[in-house]
């Protein structure tokens, strides 16, 4: 049994603070009755308990009470990508089967492509209202939300996360993080990514105020570090490097309040690190994917030097082995266990089990060294970290292997100063063909975040014995070029 979030909390805490902008704040109980109010209109609309609704829209506060309102109504939100091109979405809902999407008004082109049922948030807030009685506790498997990843297949895979999934994640970053009556987590991460969904899990579990941006603004959100109005937050490298050097620019430190810079989607650059503990920024590295709704391992800043490139230790309910390793430091397959792993899949992949004997095996290869550090070696072989973002090169190679004039193709990353990496695609010809069409070609079908940043010809791919693509090679054709 696990107490309804939002109900449990503005009962405890009511008065207390739980979301706040710039210039705006609410209470718990504030907030409990801006969802309720939602959770009404769902239900005046004709949903109910387990109904699986899709959801897109913006990081802002009508987002905040919409999920909350689903949550309280115990709907299924499969959070949509507002980054993806409209037949991308399109395929997800349809993979979903859902009842209906909820858009923000904004969004309303990027659903073009779909026949479901749409509302948008204005229909939403000013259709009727209808009595229902909120479920004081949730079953510990039921489904919270549905993100999807992308799998190596290249089709997006839709992970469920359920009661348990969500708040022994939350749990387990409490005891390692700690927590304090005046802690408020600045939330830039989008909403739809579990990276920030779990801010807002975080918040209804721990009482903690969450200060939420639309989009992370650099001056903004350093000045908040540095006049100490919040105690924590998550970021990716980019963003990262760029409060450092707004920090160094100003020749400021963080505040004495702030106490946690969670950084995540890759390792972070050692000289990151030095220039980061030179302003009094914590930054605290993590490892964690969707599947185990967000963070696995946490390094302390303590560590961050004496651990250079570590994930750090599983957090408390999680473990973590290397497959067929029998000492420290050998390499091998990184698995995780713990009731924060997802149960599985739905959709086209909902026969595929994610776990073998209980275990996620994660795709990535790592090692454990003598102290029981985790290290990431590959994050998964041919995975392309950009900007945080998760890319799989063959989703992108699917998409351009329906170009009537490409014989095939591979696609790995390159290392960029600023994404960490971008997608390079190689390509053997069938007809000639320009870059600007093959560029346009991909804009249309693909995130702009996954259309690559080249596009190399060549006579032929690398391959193996059995045709399989060698994409460890495409990786050094780019450093030898």
């Amino acid at each position: 049994m696990i107490p309804n979030w939002l109900k449990q909390r503005a009962y405890l805490t009511p008065n207390k603070i739980a979301l706040s902008t710039q210039n705006q704040q609410w209470t718990f109980k504030e907030m409990e009755r801006e969802a309720l109010k939602y959770a009404r209109q769902l239900k005046a609309a004709g949903f109910t308990f387990g109904d699986r609704i899709g959801l897109i829209g913006s990081s802002n506060v009508e987002m905040v009470f919409i999920i909350h309102g689903c949550m309280l109504l115990g709907a299924e939100m499969v959070m949509l990508n507002n980054r993806l091109t409209n037949e991308e979405i399109s395929w997800q809902i349809e993979d979903a089967q859902v009842k209906a999407v909820l858009y923000a008004d904004s969004f309303i082109e990027k659903l073009k492509e779909t026949t479901v049922q749409r509302i948008s948030f204005t229909e939403l807030s000013q259709g009727d209202e209808a009595e229902f009685d909120v479920e004081r506790n949730w079953s510990p498997d039921q489904t919270i939300t549905i993100m999807y990843t992308s799998g190596t297949t290249g089709f997006p895979k839709g992970v469920r996360q359920t009661a348990e999934n969500h708040t022994s994640s939350a749990l387990s970053s409490v005891l390692n993080l700690g927590l304090d009556e005046n802690d408020c987590w600045l939330c830039t991460m989008p909403l739809f990514h579990i990276s920030g969904f779990s801010i807002l899990v975080r918040s209804v579990l721990y009482g903690m105020e969450v200060r939420l941006y639309e989009k992370f603004e650099v001056e903004a959100v350093t000045r908040e570090i540095v006049e100490g109005t919040i105690s924590r937050m998550s970021v990716v490298s980019v963003m990262l490097s760029q409060i450092i050097a707004e920090l160094e620019k100003n020749h400021q430190v963080a505040h004495s309040n702030f106490k946690t810079m969670l950084a995540g989607g890759g390792s972070v650059p050692v000289d990151y690190l030095q220039r980061a503990i030179a302003r009094k920024l914590p930054i605290l590295q993590t490892y964690g994917m969707t599947e185990t709704s967000s963070q696995t391992a946490t390094l302390s800043a303590s560590d961050a030097l004496r651990k250079i490139g570590s994930a750090g230790k599983p957090l408390f309910f999680n473990e973590i082995k290397i497959k067929d390793a029998e000492h420290p430091n050998e390499h091998g397959e990184i698995y995780i266990k713990g009731p924060h792993v997802t149960p599985g899949y739905i959709g086209r992949f909902q026969a595929n089990s994610p776990l073998e004997n209980g275990w996620l095996p994660t795709g990535d290869i790592g090692y454990l060294d003598e102290e029981g550090y985790l290290y990431i070696v590959d994050r998964r072989t041919d995975l392309i970290i950009s900007g945080g973002e998760n890319i799989y090169p063959a989703e992108i190679e699917n998409i351009l292997a329906g170009h009537p004039k490409i014989r095939e193709v591979g696609v790995c990353g390159k290392d960029h100063t600023k994404w960490g990496q971008t997608p390079v695609a190689f390509i053997v010809l069938a007809s000639p063909v320009s870059e600007e069409e093959l560029f346009a070609f991909c804009t249309e079908r693909l995130a702009k975040y996954k259309v690559p940043t080249e596009f190399v010809f060549v006579d032929a791919l690398p391959r193996n014995a059995s045709n399989k693509l060698l994409r460890r090679e495409l990786k050094q054709w780019l450093l030898s070029r």
